[in-house]
């Protein structure tokens, strides 16, 4: 799997299973996630690459710009109807 800054993956195991996360960077086979709000862009979470699984979407740089955009672009993807 090839990881990229901004793409959204959706995590399979631990506490935060079934939820969306923005891939900050990639490091030593791990990938720092952050969601803007548990996992601020200030303080992403290293989680193994086998432990999330890669969405179809890639955030914009300008997403990713603030925790609040962030949550709100990840709310949207979620929720897409409402």
């Amino acid at each position: 799997m090839d990881f990229k800054e901004g793409q959204v993956v959706l995590s399979l195991k631990g506490h935060d299973k079934g939820e969306l996360f923005a891939v900050k960077e990639i490091a030593n086979g791990k990938v720092l996630i952050c969601d803007g709000k548990s996992r601020k862009l200030e303080k992403p979470k290293a989680k193994n690459v086998r432990h999330v699984a890669l969405t179809e979407v890639t955030l914009e740089k300008d997403s990713m710009a603030t925790n609040r955009k962030l949550r709100k672009t990840l709310n949207k993807i979620a929720n897409p109807g409402g």
